[in-house]
């Protein structure tokens, strides 16, 4: 038996080559690319099962990860930029009612999560990370939580998470769109007359947005948004330290997440620190592709074997429950009409994968109804911001409540 450990560095080229090969894998096969399974999921899942054939056969190999935490703490801390009071305001109404009620089924699934799991003895954080966690959460939220679950008794955790944010993105993707159009056909909904073919060909465009670097300038936007970003995280780490001296169970990037939300509505009121969105979002994107493909990379799937059938039965109950709610619940507080049934598509979407997934199920339908400018306004600023915030605290809760 060999085993072999890996520096930073040879650790970073293998993670940046299965990195590739998920996004060649992601263009050439249609299904992942229709499900926005993320590219660093694919080739760090691929690289999983490889290590899991090697493991105690023929090859044991050994990470160095410590990049992780830089990565997750730079990631949430665009997250946290994201989060402006002004889109808010924007959204009016209709987005504080969305985000309430995602909030609360943030609570709905960890409590339903809870109660499976103890239909089978095991460890309620189980279901917990079988809920918000990872459902709401997504990929980046389970593994970032993941060593804490750890250290409050809930083994395998980094497992779990990216088996079951891996199955909620595939189920996400796939039901929402037929959900939405059951209730379009069930109630004869159409969109308003005044939805124009403008905004149509906008909820359909792809088109991502570009940044611009000024290369011979040492104060370019660009520059100085990395250098607020970086004393967003300094200042986070030191707002954690005071959480952890409390007594609280945080994962590391809640300080600088907060910080970085502070940050960025100071500049839209006072415009100190001419912080780039976009360019948080690249670096943040880059980031949490390097922390996806090396977490998946030092993923035990061995450790899952025993906890198949409670994780089935957890995720089937989950999966039915999204769709109840979706079609019962989130469908009727939106106003019971066209753009309401595409809001259901899109919640369905994030609350069991990604945002990407709610956007995606969002087209397919308006490409064949027509627009629906209020659902891609409330949904998208919802479960590609505000919620992080909430289902970072109601995890918190769980973990020091349940450990």
């Amino acid at each position: 038996m060999i085993s072999l450990e890996l520096d930073l560095i040879q650790t970073l080229a293998i993670a940046s080559i299965m990195f590739f090969i998920g996004m060649w894998l992601r263009k050439r096969v249609a299904f992942l690319d229709r499900l926005n399974i993320p590219a660093a999921v694919i080739g760090g899942l691929l690289f999983a099962f490889i290590n899991l054939i090697l493991h105690d056969r023929f090859l044991n190999l050994k990470f160095d990860i410590s990049m992780q935490s830089l990565c997750m703490v730079l990631f949430f801390t665009s997250i946290g930029t994201s989060a402006r009071i002004p889109l808010l305001k924007k959204g009016g109404m209709q987005v504080i009612m969305f985000f309430v009620m995602a909030t609360l089924f943030c609570f709905v699934q960890n409590f339903v999560g809870m109660g499976v799991s103890a239909l089978f003895d095991v460890n309620p954080l189980f279901g917990v990370m079988a809920g918000s966690v990872t459902l709401v959460g997504g990929p980046a939220t389970g593994m970032a939580f993941a060593p804490l679950f750890e250290e409050s008794g809930l083994s395998g955790a980094s497992t779990i998470a990216i088996t079951a944010a891996t199955f909620g993105i595939v189920c996400g993707g796939i039901l929402g769109g037929p959900a939405g159009t059951y209730l379009i056909q069930r109630f004869s909904l159409r969109p308003k007359k005044e939805s124009t073919a403008k905004e149509l060909r906008q909820e359909l465009s792809e088109e991502a947005p570009k940044i611009s670097i000024e290369i011979e300038k040492e104060d370019s936007a660009f520059v100085m948004t990395i250098i607020i970003a970086a004393i967003a995280m300094g200042m986070g780490s030191i707002l954690s330290y005071y959480f952890q001296m409390a007594g609280l169970t945080l994962p590391a990037y809640i300080g600088a997440m907060i910080i970085g939300a502070v940050l960025r509505n100071i500049d839209d009121q006072k415009g100190w620190f001419r912080m780039d969105q976009k360019t948080l979002d690249f670096a943040g994107g880059v980031a949490l592709n390097i922390f996806l493909v090396v977490a998946l990379m030092d993923l035990k799937l061995w450790e899952l074997l025993h906890l198949a059938a409670p994780l089935a039965a957890v995720l089937s109950v989950q999966v039915i429950l999204v769709l109840l709610f979706a079609m019962m619940v989130s469908f009727r507080v939106m106003g019971r009409d066209y753009e309401s049934a595409v809001i259901a598509s899109g919640f369905i979407g994030f609350v069991l994968g990604t945002t990407a997934n709610a956007v995606a199920n969002m087209r397919t339908i308006v490409s064949k109804y027509g627009a629906a400018p209020r659902a891609f306004l409330v949904v998208p600023m919802v479960g590609a911001f505000f919620i992080d915030f909430t289902n970072a605290i109601i995890i918190t809760f769980f973990i020091n409540w349940l450990k």
